[in-house]
């Protein structure tokens, strides 16, 4: 991959940012204390009923609020100062936690209480996502965005691997009451950071003649349907989310390979340690190289090579390799997309993008545990997975194949995009 002797990697300039770094930790602190929290509420209502369909039900109040949330969430990070929203949604989610505390340390909890608690904090989430995605080019010069972005999105991979096992041990200890209130005080902190970090109020001008909601909404929907690369992007991130679902496979996997539920744990945590591991790599990748549209694909081609390997082998040591590999490969695409999302669009518009990219990024994965659940239910897990991590391939073949905008998308332009284009130059 060419790269360019003018990009340097951006190491110092990053950490030497306050700002930027109380941001960053205050993210990684509070998504431990969800990941936390997502790990106990499966296992309490799971207790509390005995039905794994019910359990279910949290899986759904989340694509729920997701998809109905998330664009109300993406008009208000864009009309309001995008810090003060984002304190807002944290301290409304740090209340919910200390509910559901109160209520399970009480033993008066109920499996509807856990799945509306769950509803209302990931409500919560629709609306500050966008804004934790917005804020952060506020943060940190232009020219290092990418890198920034490189950090910020494998960093979420250390609360997955470190979140469940944090909240195993609660739970063992005095059940998901203590879960709950770390989770509250997580929110906490993240409502402190953001109470220091220095930053330009991004209320939008206008005042009382700003447009409708949906007049907002349809903005921002326009503006992503004008730009080709972030409508491919989009749907890239939706071919490689929804038919390379591998997580939805794993507890099928653990049982065929006879490591039971330990070894479950390892293999659902192995992808998200190689994405930590390939971190170094996909800095360097953000920065330095002027070829990022061919790294995307070959990236996208690679995880579904892996993932088809994955489910074929039984030997354990393989599988999980390939379990690394494939979270490697992940990082490396994700944040390839995410970075090319943030830097094709502009300030004023980003909240209104990232809650449509949101969509694909987060609801893609739940839509692909229904699909490819589905189709193993069907024909088996290895027939799922290969059939559908094929997709992917041939996708990343094609449009390697031909030129195009997401094959030569080279990276960074320095200059800020304009409301007004209709067109990638």
């Amino acid at each position: 991959m060419a790269e360019s002797p003018a990009r340097t990697l951006p190491w110092g300039k990053l950490l030497r940012n306050r700002d930027f770094v109380l941001f960053w930790s205050g993210v990684v602190l509070s998504q431990i204390g969800t990941r936390a929290t997502v790990a106990a509420s499966l296992w309490q209502v799971y207790e509390l009923t005995g039905s794994i369909a019910a359990t279910g039900a949290v899986g759904g109040a989340q694509v729920v609020a997701l998809i109905t949330l998330s664009p109300l969430g993406g008009v208000l990070a864009d009309r309001w100062d995008r810090r003060r929203l984002l304190q807002v949604t944290q301290a409304l989610a740090m209340l919910t936690a200390m509910v559901l505390a109160a209520l399970t340390l009480s033993d008066t909890v109920r499996a509807w209480h856990v799945v509306a608690g769950v509803l209302v904090t990931t409500a919560a989430a629709t609306f500050d996502q966008p804004c934790r995605q917005a804020l952060v080019p506020a943060l940190v010069p232009r020219d290092v965005l990418p890198a920034a972005i490189a950090l910020l999105n494998p960093s979420r991979e250390v609360a997955v691997l470190t979140g469940p096992a944090i909240g195993g041990v609660l739970i063992a200890l005095n059940g998901p009451g203590l879960v709950y209130l770390l989770d509250a005080v997580t929110y906490a902190a993240l409502v402190l950071v953001l109470m220091l970090i220095r930053v330009k109020p991004t209320q939008r001008a206008g005042g009382d003649r700003l447009p409708s909601v949906l007049t907002d909404m349809s903005d921002g929907l326009r503006y992503v349907r004008s730009r080709p690369l972030i409508l491919s992007l989009c749907g890239l991130d939706l071919v490689l989310t929804v038919f390379g679902a591998y997580r939805v496979l794993l507890p099928a996997l653990a049982d065929r390979l006879d490591i039971g539920p330990s070894g479950y744990g390892l293999l659902a945590a192995a992808p998200s340690l190689g994405a930590l591991l390939a971190t170094y790599f996909i800095v360097r990748v953000v920065t330095r190289s002027t070829q990022l549209g061919r790294v995307l694909l070959f990236s996208t081609i690679g995880y579904g090579l892996t993932a088809i390997c994955f489910i074929q082998l039984s030997v354990v040591v393989a599988v999980l390799a390939l379990a690394l590999m494939l979270g490697a490969f992940d990082a490396t695409a994700t944040t390839i997309r995410h970075a090319a999302v943030q830097l094709e669009t502009p300030d004023e518009l980003r909240g209104r993008v990232q809650s449509i990219y949101q969509i694909t990024s987060r609801g893609g994965p739940a839509v692909g545990d229904v699909v490819i659940g589905a189709v193993a239910g069907l024909l088996g897990p290895v027939a799922a997975l290969t059939g559908g991590a094929t997709i992917p391939v041939l996708v990343g073949l094609f449009l390697l194949s031909r030129p195009g905008r997401v094959r030569d998308y080279e990276g960074i332009r320095l200059e800020e995009p304009s409301v007004e284009e209709s067109k990638d130059g």
